[in-house]
């Protein structure tokens, strides 16, 4: 099937609207086959494929922000869906729950969600279509078929597929929203170092790519996007507290924003080694067992334990829970044990 082209005009009503959200409310009726979510046309915006027309002009518009104005015309170009160039293949998926539409699982830690530079295959796209077959959604020419989120290669926890394009389309205005209308939840256990003052907050600070390391985010004052993460101390260990048990729950998504925002507090992910640090001083204050654990589990101690969503075609509210992986609980016992 081939692409579709949407043009609209800005109605007197309609001014002063984000782009995107207008765009989204304009086209809710028109692109009647395949209605365009929020988050799908910020990413036709980003990709250039929306043109603004005044006064006979024509020019790309890739601003999601901007603010629309009366009499303006966009013309939105929706490339037409191509198959997922990632190939089968037959890796195990430990699977919490399936249906027609939507396939939650359990990452497990140092699965790459998607390919990309680097991690070309044995990724968790890979797994998912040799287990979902031709069902697994590939809208909009992307690379990460049914993907809607996604967790860091060495965190572990619950993720929800989609394995249709009206599914792909609901869970992705969800994980747009992050929770701020009520459908989604989602929580993460993580060990930190010290004990966060005080012991229920939250941390607000922008996150960016960091101009000296590219492959890595860091808080900034005056541009990046918004961040907000809240956190709750669950139990410490040690007087001092050497390490603490926290809870976070995110109000935005950005990259790598626990473990930055974490840093950012002077309180880093054990086992961090993208942002912690060496972590050697505070390593020397735990036991042999506790550091052998720490040692063994190799990589930031962060789950994604908690996952809930409204299901997109029968509105149920579906929530999961998950035990911390062996390494993690591993390092937990010895922390007790302290």
């Amino acid at each position: 099937m081939g692409g579709q082209r949407h043009t609209v005009t800005v109605e007197p009503e309609a001014v002063g609207m984000r782009l995107d959200k207008y765009l989204t409310e304009a086209l809710g009726g028109k692109a009647a086959e395949e209605p365009l979510s929020r988050a799908r046309l910020k990413s036709l915006i980003d990709q250039g494929r929306v043109a603004r027309s005044v006064n006979g002009t024509s020019s790309v518009l890739d601003d999601a922000s901007y603010r629309v104005k009366e009499g303006e015309h966009f013309l939105v170009d929706v490339p037409a869906p191509t198959e997922a160039k990632p190939q089968a293949q037959a890796i195990p998926l430990d699977v919490v729950y399936e249906d027609a539409e939507l396939i939650v699982i359990m990452k497990p830690a140092g699965l790459v969600v998607h390919p990309a530079a680097g991690n070309h295959d044995m990724t968790l796209v890979n797994a998912l279509l040799a287990h979902c077959g031709a069902s697994l959604s590939g809208i909009g020419g992307e690379k990460r078929p049914g993907i809607v989120h996604r967790l860091d290669k060495d965190t572990s926890g619950l993720m929800v597929v989609a394995k249709t394009d009206r599914a792909h389309r609901a869970l992705s205005e969800q994980f747009a929203a992050h929770g701020r209308d009520g459908r989604l939840t989602r929580a993460y256990t993580a060990l930190v170092w010290g004990a966060p003052l005080p012991h229920v907050g939250k941390v607000e600070a922008n996150i960016a790519r960091s101009q000296n390391n590219r492959s890595k985010m860091t808080t900034v004052k005056t541009s990046g996007r918004e961040a907000i993460t809240h956190y709750k101390v669950r139990e410490s260990f040690g007087e001092p507290a050497i390490v603490s048990r926290i809870e976070c729950r995110l109000e935005t998504g950005r990259t790598h924003q626990i473990r930055v925002h974490m840093t950012a507090i002077g309180h880093p992910v054990l086992g961090d080694m993208t942002y912690g640090g060496s972590q050697k001083t505070r390593k020397s204050k735990l036991s042999p067992k506790t550091q052998a654990a720490l040692e063994q589990l190799g990589r930031q101690a962060l789950h994604a334990h908690h996952l809930g969503f409204e299901h997109p075609v029968s509105h149920e509210i579906l929530a999961f829970d998950a035990d911390l992986p062996a390494d993690m609980q591993a390092l937990l016992d010895a922390l007790e044990a302290e």
